[in-house]
């Protein structure tokens, strides 16, 4: 099992990753061993989040994500919600 995330930064960026423990790697990103994106913009939140089968299918949908405009990802995140 697998995850891809989109975090909103306290400076109302978005960052997109994956990982295998969600729970886990939000606590790294908001202690500031995260990636050196969010640790300069901490606290962050989890906004979205897709369970995938497997680690490379949770590598492509990052991809994926990272390749929408950041309007793109917020409806993304929006649809989630409702």
């Amino acid at each position: 099992m697998a995850f891809t995330y989109i975090l909103e930064c306290a400076d109302g960026t978005l960052y997109t990753g994956w990982t295998t423990d969600i729970e886990k790697r939000l606590l790294v990103h908001n202690e500031g061993r995260g990636a050196k994106y969010t640790r300069a913009r901490l606290p962050v939140k989890l906004a979205y989040m897709e369970k995938l089968e497997t680690n490379q299918l949770a590598r492509q949908r990052e991809c994926a994500i990272k390749k929408l405009t950041r309007n793109e990802k917020l409806n993304l995140i929006e649809t989630t919600k409702k």
